[in-house]
This record gives structure tokens, C-alpha cells and sequence, in this order.
């Protein structure tokens, strides 16, 4: 409880309710949790649900709990079967127990995180609830279902914390309320900055994570992976794949690939994968699930290229200066730095351009997604700002 003095009363601390439903959300919003933690007018009250609680897609919530957050509830609202029905059901699922949770927590307001599709299920149950909506990193452009997802969470949310000044703009010609949109930069440049203040890659990554492959030496330099199914090509998904595979086939240095996101298609990307492996020799691939963001971090800042369609591409390796060579149009329309070459799935144009890449080797750092203090920000905002979910003032 907070003393005000000046008006001789108390006041509750605000209730602040992060929902966190995948893998990558963690590292989009770790800063602000922590920042929101610290903050003496806060209470974190912190979600977990969806595939951040699955084994299979990496078990985001045991890293989440080794950072020292403590777990207020948990959401198990994932659907078998990797396709647009189960997305659809998933979400539906994500309703029906998010009203329950945000029933008993009661909070002063929601945080919703970027644009993953599940990320709808707390838009729609926090705005049916009239529980005050705030949505971290929306107005972006992408070539994905994420692209529909974001703008609808958008047109739900009456708080907007955005991470360029480009997506600040195009919400607020959506029709949101200037004065309640604010381009707090994006909390996983945070991360980043951290990262350039200890650059080394100070661990063993097969010792520290496991993974399938072989153990290959990583002292003369490597590649890492990180491929998603496109959810409006989902039919594809194990074309793309077996693509960048033969690309990386091509390319004589060893690789780290990451496991991809729970949309449909993702059963097309990891049968291609085992697929491969099974019928493949190549020792110079080893494959990961998951890793606690900041080593994810180191691992990318010290590798020769990133490759794939992750917005870490885009965003965090824009910061750090990391070469990518993004495939497809998962990311296309997204503000992005110099340090980005984009390809089509097509393993010769993928292969020159690693080649190509690796080449030119480390570019100067972009700030187009902030200085590395938005967590900070987003909590002061958070704290200080009048919640309502009446949008009648934006028109």
C-alpha cells in the first residue's frame, strides 16, 4: 500500500497482469516484468499459458522461473494438430479460461504481448471484461496472419506501447487516441544492449541446452537458424523448409537451428526437419528447442549470420549488427535495418546470399526499435497513466 501524502489517503498499488503465451513473448517483455516487479506502484501479476508451458516447444515458464519470476497462474488452452482449426480452437480455449483467471486476479490492467495468435484469446476476454488493455509492440507491418492479429489486438487495446515511430503513427491512424499511444522503443533491445556490454560467448551451448546433433566445434565460427511456418502458407510450411535445409547443405560452417513456433504448419516444418535428419549425414547441424533469452542473444551476436523468417532478425540482430538473411514473407513490411538481405525459398538464392553475408560480416548498430530502455518506460507508464477502457475520445 502507497501512502499519498499530498492527498492524506492510501492507495492501492495497481494490479498489473501480464499474460505470456509463448517461447519468443518472454524475451519481448522480460525488461518490462522485471521493471514492473521493482516498481514500487506496481503488483505483477503474471500468466503463463499456451505453448510457453510446453516441453515441446521449449517449456518457456522453467526459464521464466529461473529469472526469479514467480508464477501467479497458469493457462494449458493448446490444441493438437498444428493447423488454421486448431489455431482457431486454441484461441477459443484461451477465452474461456482467461475469463476465469482474469475473474479471480481482478486486475487494474492487462498487458498483452506483440502478435502471436493465441495473443487474441487476452485482447478479447480482458476488453469483454472492461479490464483496461495494454498492448506491447502493435502498428507493425508483417506478411503473416500476425499481421490481422496485431491491428484487431490494436483496435481492443486502450493503452499502446509501440516500439518504432513508425508503428506509433500508423495506430494512431487507426483511430487510437494520440495521447494514449507511446513509442517506448521495444524491451528486447534491452536485452540487446545488455548483450553489448558482455559479448562473450561465456558457455558451452551443447553442455548448457542439449539439443540433437552433433557436438561440433564452434571455435572458427557459425551459423544460426530459426524458421517458422507461414500461417497463410501453412500448406507449404515443409517445402520452405527442406529449401533452407538444402541451402544450408551448401554452406561448409556448422549450425545452430532453433525449433519453431506452435502454427499451423509447424508439423509440415518439423516433419521436414526430422525428415532430414534421418535421411541426411550432415554433422555440421545441431538442433536446439529453446534458450534463456539473454543466451540466445549471446549466441546470434557471435555467430556469422542469422537465417530464417524470425522478427529477432529484424529487431534485436537490427541493434546488434548480426548479418541475416531473411526467407520469405513472414516479416515483409517490418522496419528493418541495413544488416537484412531478403530472399524467396529458393536454395541457391538462399545459399549465395549466407554466402554473401558471412562475407561482409558484422554491420553498424540500428536504433530503430529503441535505446534499450523500454522496460523501464513501459512500468513508469504503467503506473502513472489514467487506465479506461472507454474509446469514445479517440473519435
Amino acid at each position: 500500500m502507497i501512502l499519498n501524502k499530498d492527498l492524506n489517503v492510501s492507495t492501492m498499488k495497481r494490479k498489473v497482469c501480464v499474460v505470456v503465451t509463448a517461447r519468443p513473448s518472454y524475451s519481448r517483455i522480460k525488461t518490462a516484468l522485471q521493471a514492473i516487479k521493482e516498481h514500487p506502484d506496481l503488483e505483477l501479476q503474471l500468466v503463463i499459458a499456451a505453448s510457453a508451458l510446453l516441453d515441446r516447444y521449449g517449456n518457456a515458464i522453467n526459464v521464466i522461473e529461473k529469472d526469479g519470476f514467480e508464477v501467479t497462474s497458469k493457462v494449458f488452452n493448446v490444441l493438437e494438430g498444428e493447423n488454421p482449426s486448431s489455431m482457431a480452437k486454441t484461441t477459443g480455449i484461451g477465452v474461456m479460461e482467461l475469463s476465469t483467471v482474469f475473474y479471480n486476479l481482478n486486475p487494474d490492467v492487462v498487458v498483452t504481448v506483440a502478435d502471436r495468435f493465441e495473443t487474441m484469446a487476452t485482447a478479447i476476454t480482458s476488453s469483454y471484461m472492461n479490464i483496461p488493455l495494454a498492448h506491447v509492440q502493435g502498428g507493425e507491418v508483417t506478411g503473416n496472419i500476425d499481421e490481422k492479429v496485431r491491428h484487431a489486438i490494436t483496435k481492443l487495446s486502450d493503452l499502446h506501447f509501440v516500439a518504432s515511430e513508425s508503428a506509433k503513427v500508423r495506430v494512431i491512424k487507426m483511430g487510437e487516441y494520440p495521447e494514449k499511444v507511446f513509442n517506448t522503443g521495444c524491451p528486447s533491445i534491452d536485452l540487446a544492449k545488455e548483450i553489448l556490454e558482455n559479448p562473450t560467448l561465456d558457455f558451452d551451448p551443447f553442455e548448457k541446452y542439449g539439443g540433437v546433433g552433433e557436438q561440433t566445434d564452434l571455435s572458427k565460427g557459425y551459423i544460426v537458424v530459426m524458421q517458422h511456418p507461414v500461417t497463410t502458407e501453412y500448406s507449404e510450411s515443409r517445402k520452405h523448409i527442406m529449401e533452407t535445409l538444402q541451402a544450408i547443405e551448401q554452406i561448409d560452417v556448422p549450425c545452430l537451428w532453433f525449433w519453431p513456433n506452435v502454427d499451423a504448419g509447424a508439423d509440415g516444418t518439423t516433419g521436414g526437419i526430422r525428415s532430414y535428419r534421418e535421411n541426411n549425414q550432415n554433422n555440421n547441424i545441431h538442433f536446439f528447442k529453446n534458450m534463456e533469452p539473454l543466451d540466445f542473444l549471446k549466441l546470434i551476436h557471435n555467430s556469422k549470420c542469422l537465417i530464417g523468417n524470425s522478427s529477432v532478425g529484424v529487431r534485436e540482430s537490427c541493434y546488434l549488427g548480426i548479418p541475416v538473411v531473411n526467407i520469405g514473407v513472414r516479416q515483409a513490411g517490418r522496419d528493418r535495418g541495413i544488416n537484412v538481405m531478403d530472399v524467396d525459398y529458393n536454395q541457391n538464392d538462399i545459399a549465395n546470399a549466407i554466402k554473401s553475408q558471412i562475407e561482409h560480416g558484422k554491420y553498424e548498430s540500428d536504433h530503430v526499435y529503441g535505446g534499450g530502455n523500454a522496460g523501464k518506460i513501459i512500468a513508469d507508464l504503467l503506473a502513472t497513466v489514467e487506465l479506461t477502457y472507454d474509446k469514445k475520445l479517440a473519435y
